[in-house]
């Protein structure tokens, strides 16, 4: 019997040695459970109906205005949590080029204080001539108001333009067809040996009033 008395000793000594490793420390667990029991027991304040709590966590009194975090506009703390304002705004200018949210409503700080014209940029009460024929002014509002020159007909069925100029000139004068000729006005043209022309008065764009004598041979019979 003595071995086999000793065999169940061992036996006995490792079972004892697996449920002590199971249940672990006995002061450990007592702490674990203390923590528990101590986040059961924390009560977080309830401010509905008394006050009103902002981002940053701080408390504010029924009745008191306050700003929120998320909204610029002020809010009042009232028992249904804050009543902010929501003003009408007034609109941005559409030229505004800076404009600042610190308030409860945008507000532009600077306008564009020139005008842009075909790729160009004026200063306001600026004048400019973006070709001859036009005068144009970059006024107050940044918008730019341009003339547009207005020509007179030139007298003349070949008018030419000239650099920097606006209107066509005629370089020799008035002058009108005879045919597919061109002949001076204000004198009449023998534009054949018998055939002579004068242009109308005034009237370049007509044809030119011809007069043609009987000719022979060439030659004209007076």
């Amino acid at each position: 019997m003595g071995p086999l008395f000793s065999a169940a000793c061992v036996v006995l000594l490792a079972l004892n040695a697996v449920s002590s490793a199971s249940v672990g420390n006995p002061e450990d667990y007592a702490a674990d459970e203390a923590e528990r029991t101590a986040a059961d027991n924390i009560v977080f304040d309830d401010y509905r109906g008394k006050g009103c709590v902002d981002d940053s966590g701080f408390v504010y009194k029924l009745g008191e205005r306050f700003f929120p975090g998320h909204s610029n506009c002020p809010c009042v703390c009232t028992e249904d949590g804050p009543v902010c304002d929501q003003p009408e705004c007034p609109k941005i200018h559409p030229k505004c080029t800076k404009v600042e949210h610190n308030g409860c409503c945008p507000e532009c700080k600077e306008v564009k204080n020139f005008c842009e014209y075909r790729g160009k940029t004026y200063k306001i009460l600026e004048e400019f001539k973006p070709s001859p024929c036009e005068w144009c002014r970059c006024e107050p509002n940044n918008e730019v108001h341009c003339v547009v020159s207005d020509c007179a007909v030139p007298e003349c069925v070949n008018p030419v333009y000239e650099p920097e100029q606006c209107c066509p000139i005629c370089k020799n004068g008035p002058n009108c067809f005879a045919g597919t000729t061109i002949i001076p006005a204000g004198i009449e043209v023998k534009v054949d040996d018998c055939t002579i022309c004068r242009c109308h008065n005034g009237d370049w764009w007509k044809p030119a009033q011809c007069l043609r004598r009987e000719c022979l041979n060439g030659q004209s019979l007076s």
